[in-house]
């Protein structure tokens, strides 16, 4: 079930988060943000095109595998404060060809919640078309993707614009993770408190 405990800080209780993956996803990108928001006080949730557990990649070679929460047909955005898109190379690229994931995240756009998407989790924001006039960063390989989206890139361990933080890859966790919690933080009133 859905992952939730209150950290030292408690800065996030009733927040709740949703981390769309699938195969592929980058283990340290899940995990890391994951635990992160957890020990902050948020509920997250993860979300799999399907319900089959979701195998991660490590660096070089697959890692462990995670049972989705719920899938993407039973997740409705409207339900979440903010969305997390972790990269590896497969997981984005195989949820930009799926029509339903590119409109959850867009609806989070269209709602001005917060998201957060790292590595080569970005290639979900200029599929959804919401990358142009927008500052970011990202894993350096889909730098020009992101420019021909419209995107202005820049070489930072993870950029705030707006409701969006976007950093370029696993040794920037510690600086997306902050500036994720930070921004969930100061973000609206949490859906189940509205």
């Amino acid at each position: 079930m859905m992952k939730t405990a209150t950290g030292d800080n408690g800065k996030l209780i009733g927040r709740r988060v949703a981390i769309l993956a699938t195969d592929g996803v980058e283990e340290d990108e899940l995990t890391g943000p994951r635990e992160a928001l957890d020990d902050a006080g948020a509920e997250t949730t993860l979300i799999n095109v399907s319900d089959k557990k979701i195998k991660s990649w490590k660096l070089t070679d697959w890692g462990k595998s995670f049972s989705p929460d719920m899938t993407l047909e039973e997740a409705d955005p409207a339900d979440f404060d903010a969305l997390v898109l972790p990269g590896g190379v497969m997981n984005p690229d195989k949820l930009r060809m799926k029509p339903k994931a590119v409109a959850f995240v867009k609806a989070f756009f269209n709602a001005n919640k917060p998201v957060a998407a790292i590595c080569h989790g970005p290639w979900l924001l200029a599929e959804a078309n919401v990358a142009r006039g927008r500052k970011m960063t990202s894993w350096p390989s889909i730098k020009m993707d992101l420019i021909n989206a419209g995107a202005r890139w820049v070489d930072q361990a993870s950029v705030v614009d707006g409701n969006l933080v976007t950093s370029r890859k696993p040794d920037d966790i510690p600086a997306f993770n902050e500036a994720l919690i930070e921004l969930l933080a100061e973000a609206a009133e949490p859906v189940g408190a509205r």
